[in-house]
């Protein structure tokens, strides 16, 4: 996610290879950054890059975060501005982990890594409006952003975070639906894939409401009311409703099982 992030940067022209800096503890993610970023600097530890950077993302896994703030507190205070990527992390553990309030916090989800993303964030006590719109800048790079307060966030978790998910199991339905009704397997994919690829472009290009859209396709008595009374005489919208709250309220289990974990980071 973390060369997601800084590819799109780049290809929105926000910033330059050479202005950034990542350290990763594997080499090959290491040098893969750089490969895929040529002039990007490879730094040789995680304070390197706090020194080098104007804003810093954590873009590492939640069980790697107490040793990772640890390093940071063998350096000086930074009064730089940190974007935490770090799913179910809650902004006070953060601070009080990295001895700043001027900390975003963010959900992204993995369309991000083809530019398509769509995140919520969340900002600290100590962040400015400038902070925050540059946050918004920098994660529209590589898709859709919203600020929110961090109570939300959960359910970003649930809706966006794990919504791919959601739609892949969609799109795998809909090509075993034109499989099962003669269609070659890679055939059906492809339709069914570019069929929600053209759908959602619809929803966000025209602004129209989505039971609108549904309406112009649905011809009295045709094919498609047809299929939209067998998906509403099985609960389709039900089952999507109930997986976002699901999903959000296991994401709000989660950050209180985070918040209430020992760090091993000091206080002071």
């Amino acid at each position: 996610m973390g060369r997601a992030l800084a590819k799109g940067l780049v290809a929105a022209d926000l910033c330059k290879p050479a202005d950034l800096a990542a350290y990763d503890p594997v080499a090959a993610a290491a040098q893969a950054f750089v490969d895929l970023l040529p002039g990007a600097t490879r730094c040789s530890d995680n304070r390197s890059v706090v020194a080098a950077a104007d804003v810093t993302f954590l873009a590492v896994k939640p069980q790697c975060l107490d040793e990772v703030m640890a390093e940071l507190q063998q350096a000086p205070p930074s009064d730089r501005l940190f974007v935490s990527i770090l799913a179910g992390i809650p902004l006070a553990r953060l601070c009080q982990g990295l001895r700043t309030e001027r900390v975003v916090r963010v959900m992204p989800n993995t369309p991000s890594l083809i530019g398509q993303g769509a995140a919520g964030y969340a900002v600290g006590p100590g962040t400015t409006r400038e902070d925050a719109e540059l946050v918004g800048r920098l994660l529209g790079a590589v898709g859709t952003a919203v600020e929110l307060a961090e109570s939300q966030l959960d359910a970003v978790t649930g809706l966006s975070g794990s919504g791919p998910a959601y739609v892949y199991t969609v799109i795998d339905a809909l090509s075993d639906g034109g499989v099962r009704m003669g269609l070659p397997r890679a055939t059906a994919t492809a339709l069914a894939a570019q069929t929600v690829l053209g759908a959602a472009q619809m929803v966000l290009e025209t602004g129209d409401h989505p039971g609108v859209l549904k309406d112009r396709v649905t011809s009295p008595g045709g094919t498609t009311i047809a299929g939209i009374q067998v998906l509403e005489r099985q609960g389709l919208r039900s089952a999507l409703i109930d997986a976002v709250e699901a999903a959000t309220l296991r994401s709000q289990q989660l950050g209180a099982q985070q918040a209430e974990s020992p760090s091993l980071v000091s206080k002071h």
